[in-house]
């Protein structure tokens, strides 16, 4: 098993060119956030903006459009119940299961999303989304597939039980989830493993003081935001996963428990610091 290290951040975070623009950093459509669980997407819309996603639209319940436009103003919004085909083909990122639920709307929300999803787009899914797929043994689309469960979420998908969760039992269903073909699995715990179509990687950060609801939703918009905008899918997977425990390590000096969002609000300052030191 491989270990996450500081070192694959400079080999992701690129110099921004002088002659960028906006889409030069990809788009990305974030899909969850019932009439109870709007916090969850909000998270995951302030994570994929302040990761530098160049544009970000969230489809979500209208009753949380307010609150997505009070926290991320940056971010668009869009009615997840309506047909959204265009926002969603031209999405270079699509991230969906963040506070979606498990209700019937949710699962004709999913079945819809999945059905748009292409070849040449990265999915994420999360929450709601891999509790629906197990319950109701979805097919996954064709497309570059990205899996984001903790532990109790993937022995619904996996059938492995937490204790029988070893690295090469992992892999085999991992595997056998994806078919034919290729994908990574970024298995949440307090040391989260990230599985790619090659090996396996160790993430070597992180702190109880993450212990908090949301942690796992703004971790998804920080990796929708780094795909979004980096081309080296695996060096940015695993460099989202980094930066996310390495902020709160920091703020955990002076912090009992650190915030999701507080994450959010340190990446800029973040992946500033850790950069590529010259322009490539």
């Amino acid at each position: 098993m491989q270990k996450i290290t500081s070192a694959i951040l400079p080999q992701t975070i690129r110099i921004r060119p002088n002659t960028s623009f906006k889409g030069t950093y990809g788009k990305a459509v974030l899909v969850g956030g019932n009439q109870q669980f709007g916090g969850a997407i909000i998270m995951a819309t302030l994570g994929a903006v302040y990761a530098g996603t160049g544009l970000t639209t969230t489809l979500t319940d209208p009753i949380n459009f307010a609150s997505v436009h009070n926290w991320v103003p940056e971010a668009m919004t869009a009615d997840y119940q309506q047909q959204q085909s265009q926002l969603i083909k031209t999405a270079k990122v699509v991230a969906i299961g963040p506070g979606l639920g498990v209700s019937d709307q949710a699962l004709h929300i999913l079945k819809a999303i999945l059905a748009m999803i292409t070849a040449d787009q990265i999915l994420i899914l999360d929450g709601s989304a891999l509790t629906l797929i197990a319950n109701h043994q979805l097919a996954l689309p064709t497309a570059t597939i990205v899996l984001t469960p903790h532990q109790i979420e993937w022995e619904r998908l996996s059938g492995l039980q937490v204790s029988q969760q070893t690295t090469t039992k992992n892999r085999i269903a991992f595997q056998q989830i994806l078919g034919s073909q290729s994908g990574y699995l970024v298995l949440k715990s307090h040391r989260t493993c990230v599985y790619t179509p090659t090996d396996c990687y160790e993430n070597t950060v992180g702190t109880p003081a993450q212990a908090t609801g949301g942690m796992g939703d703004t971790l998804v918009g920080i990796i929708t935001g780094f795909l979004a905008q980096f081309t080296d899918v695996q060096n940015a997977l695993l460099s989202a996963v980094y930066t996310h425990s390495a902020i709160a390590e920091q703020l955990a000096t002076t912090q009992y428990v650190v915030l999701p969002h507080q994450i959010s609000a340190a990446l800029p300052t973040f992946m500033k610091q850790h950069e590529q030191k010259l322009s490539l």
